[in-house]
């Protein structure tokens, strides 16, 4: 497996409570803080972090005119139901 190419270290400052699950953590499974920082984010990412860029485009989506009107398309989808759209 190719080797990842990785960033230029960070800093950052943790509440003791979280770094300290976090070492115990890569203890456990034998890994680096590193590690299971990359683990941890990439999760975050996935979920919520994913949420909040795909709503900050759907935002930019409606200022910029693509969105569509929820009256408009409950008209739409009754008149599909009712056989009535072509």
């Amino acid at each position: 497996m190719a080797k990842q190419e990785l960033s230029d270290p960070i800093t950052m400052r943790l509440p003791k409570d979280v770094l300290s699950e976090i070492e115990q953590i890569a203890t456990i499974c034998d890994r680096s803080r590193s590690w299971v920082f990359v683990r941890a984010l990439k999760t975050y990412l996935a979920a919520e972090g994913r949420e909040m860029i795909e709503l900050h485009q759907a935002r930019r989506d409606i200022e910029n005119g693509l969105g569509h009107d929820l009256d408009d398309v409950i008209a739409e989808v009754d008149a599909i139901t009712k056989g009535e759209a072509a």
